[in-house]
């Protein structure tokens, strides 16, 4: 295995290349970074006095997604503090810790906002999560985020918001995910045809689907904005949770998106099993190069279990056994097959691809 000489990013991501100061994932970073800092400190001002003017006469002039992680909570924050008339909204895939729920229910409250809840039908999800393990595809989280734009989209036309504000940013986010260890979001095309070669036979009637068309539809047809406002005002991670936890008694994570049971059983223990990824060396990578992480202590970080304690393993896996009511050798017999790609199964990504030629083309 090699590994970079600035970041923790290495050759178990397919793509990965050695350059003379680093890697190809940190040398784009550090592009991008430049692109991001060329930007006019007055454009999120210019973009608040739009959101408050397409505001007007409304009970809400924006929607913000919130996890229970730090940047959707920082965001939260950022925009009270700005001045406008936030609507927070939660998907709950009914995988919530106890902890990201006491976090969003602290946050709201010291705000003093409205907090809108999608539940997702977990009958429905669960079939549908089964789906995705029998086919050994990688992203099986795919589901959450999929339903998270279609849940906030949804809630945007029925408020009539045209701006919605996402914790996605390039301070914490900004290192490229490598292409192999995730699918396109869109894709609702390749969620259904997967449960439909590995479903129970049972229609999905709730679950909240959304395309690249809808995408098209809600950006240029309604003109609903999907803001990335973090990468709009300077953000430091380590700072904004210092913050969160002396006003609003915000309780931190061992890891990125570690408030998900799910998303803690699929990163910390699925992943490196099964598909040999770890996504800590993307989260830290990027840590590295926004100055907040010395490189010595990520490599450390990555010396340990990315289950900092094994009794949370242990009761993870349960939890997540009898939730899908799976045995413990359901489990062994899904660690052991082989992986598959999500293109086997069909997928809207060549349209997508095809769609962004066509707006490159004519542009």
């Amino acid at each position: 295995m090699i590994i970079c000489k600035r970041c923790v990013m290495d050759s178990t991501a397919e793509e990965f290349q050695e350059s003379p100061t680093g890697c190809n994932f940190c040398d784009s970073f550090l592009i991008e970074s430049k692109n991001l800092s060329s930007n006019s400190p007055e454009r999120i001002y210019s973009l608040v006095e739009k959101i408050k003017q397409d505001g007007i006469n409304k009970k809400y002039d924006c929607i913000v997604g919130v996890s229970g992680g730090v940047d959707s909570s920082w965001v939260l924050f950022k925009a009270v503090e700005l001045g406008l008339r936030p609507l927070a909204v939660h998907m709950d895939n009914t995988w919530n810790s106890e902890l990201a729920n006491n976090n969003i229910r602290n946050l709201v409250d010291g705000l003093n906002i409205d907090l809108e809840t999608y539940v997702i039908d977990w009958q429905e999800y669960r079939r549908m999560l089964l789906a995705f393990l029998k086919a050994d595809v990688i992203d099986v989280e795919l589901l959450y985020d999929n339903a998270l734009y279609g849940v906030n989209y949804k809630l945007s036309k029925k408020y009539n918001i045209k701006h919605l504000l996402g914790g996605l940013n390039h301070a914490t986010e900004g290192l490229s995910l490598p292409e192999g260890w995730a699918w396109n979001k869109y894709d609702s095309k390749n969620i259904k045809n997967i449960y439909k070669k590995f479903g129970d036979g049972n229609k999905i009637k709730t679950y909240p689907y959304f395309s690249i068309l809808d995408f098209i539809f809600n950006r240029y047809i309604r003109k609903t904005e999907w803001h990335s406002i973090l990468d709009m005002i300077p953000y430091k991670k380590n700072e904004a949770m210092k913050i969160l936890q002396t006003k609003f008694n915000y309780k931190p994570y061992p890891y990125k998106h570690y408030e998900s049971i799910l998303t803690r059983f699929y990163q910390g223990f699925i992943l490196p099993e099964k598909f040999n990824v770890d996504k800590r060396k993307v989260h830290l990578s990027t840590l590295i190069m926004n100055g907040e992480l010395e490189r010595i202590v990520a490599l450390e970080r990555l010396e340990e279990s990315p289950y900092p304690d094994e009794k949370d393993l242990r009761s993870d896996t349960k939890f997540f056994l009898d939730k899908l009511e799976w045995s413990k050798e359901d489990l062994d017999l899904y660690l052991e097959r082989p992986k598959r790609d999500h293109a086997e199964f069909g997928s809207s990504v060549y349209f997508q691809n095809f769609l962004l030629k066509l707006k490159s083309f004519i542009s």
